[in-house]
């Protein structure tokens, strides 16, 4: 299977991704709003197993080819690189929602100090990545083998982390997946090119793994409550992580098969832009939502909810599209020159002699 090819599904399962996280977010806020439950909050309760581990099996495809960069190039990319993107939209957040919106100026400022030490809002996500890519960097460092690191975070996972801070909750809940797609990649594209290959399998495959994630999901006592989830037997310990797995597999080859087709083409952009989405949906999400459950313009929780959804699909990439025709706010999407380690590549002084890996 050739680059562009892999890129397309990996694009596509992005895609998948970044929907469904909006999608939890339109519902779960609409529904704390509301005290009411919609539709969505039942493809959500069925994602709910792969929903998240699938956006960080993704993130670590591609981990490989630049881990045996040195360090200073490694943390540049995928250590800074993160840490960049989080701060930036963590103090755009907080300044117009509560220094602005709310006038509270001085909680702003409190939120802002304590946002270095814990994630702020949904933004957590790209916190954590960070640091997962930190993670990965010392095992490989230390040389620590690859089923060493899968065992130990697999146990993080299995048995319930519970600290006060939300960034080790967090980390601990989501490792195993972003270090199964960093060892496992070339058996994932493997999988994904079998099930390529075979399209009546594929659809038979999908069918029944949906059937079974869904009926551990909604039973035996499956809650949908307006802002947030009880699931079944899939709620379970160990068979929790193996849905997980499966399910962000199941998505991979998804993606894979509707890749096939040009009608599907808007879903493979959408995941090369997923980030831009994830940084920006926040704002237009909850104004939105704010702006309708006033002046009531919807009263159907889930019709509301999926308005609200494709807002906060749309209006980040409409900000996008200005910021490449104006040129102007670039700095929201594209790293700066003085955001990088100096001596490394798009810094500063990016001609400084370097050891790394020229493979991306």
């Amino acid at each position: 299977m050739g680059n562009s090819k892999r890129l397309n599904w990996v694009d596509s399962a992005k895609g998948i991704s970044i929907i469904m996280v909006v999608m939890l977010y339109a519902s779960n806020s609409v529904g704390k709003n509301t005290g009411d439950t919609g539709f969505l909050h039942y493809i959500i309760g069925f994602a709910t197993p792969f929903r998240m581990p699938e956006f960080f099996l993704l993130s670590g495809l591609f981990l490989s080819s630049v881990i045996m960069r040195d360090w200073k190039s490694y943390l540049d990319r995928r250590f800074v690189h993160y840490l960049y993107f989080y701060g930036l939209w963590a103090l755009i957040m907080i300044v117009i929602k509560i220094a602005l919106f709310s006038a509270h100026p001085v909680h702003a400022l409190s939120l802002i100090a304590w946002s270095l030490v814990e994630p702020y809002s949904m933004l957590w996500f790209i916190y954590v990545l960070a640091l997962f890519s930190l993670t990965a960097k010392i095992a490989y460092s230390l040389k620590i083998p690859h089923w060493a690191m899968l065992i130990g975070a697999a146990l993080l996972q299995i048995f319930p982390i519970q600290t006060p801070s939300y960034a080790i909750n967090q980390f601990a809940e989501y490792l195993i997946y972003f270090y199964a797609g960093y060892v496992f990649a070339p058996l994932i594209f493997k999988i994904v090119q079998y099930f390529l290959e075979r399209p009546l399998l594929s659809i038979g495959s999908l069918f029944l793994w949906a059937i079974i994630n869904g009926a551990l999901v909604f039973s035996p006592s499956f809650k949908a409550m307006p802002a947030s989830f009880e699931m079944g037997f899939a709620a379970l310990p160990v068979l929790h992580l193996g849905l997980a797995l499966i399910g962000a597999m199941a998505v991979c080859v998804l993606a894979a098969f509707i890749s096939r087709f040009n009608l599907m083409n808007w879903l493979r952009w959408i995941g090369a832009h997923s980030i831009v989405i994830f940084l920006a949906f926040g704002l237009p999400l909850g104004l939105s939502r704010e702006i309708l459950l006033r002046f009531n313009l919807i009263e159907n929780t889930g019709i509301l909810s999926l308005v609200i959804l494709l807002i906060g699909l749309v209006a980040p990439l409409i900000l996008y599209w200005l910021v490449q025709k104006t040129g102007y706010g670039k700095f929201l999407f594209e790293r700066p020159a003085w955001a990088h380690i100096l001596g490394t590549r798009g810094s500063l002084h990016p001609k400084l002699k370097l050891n790394t890996c020229p493979a991306e």
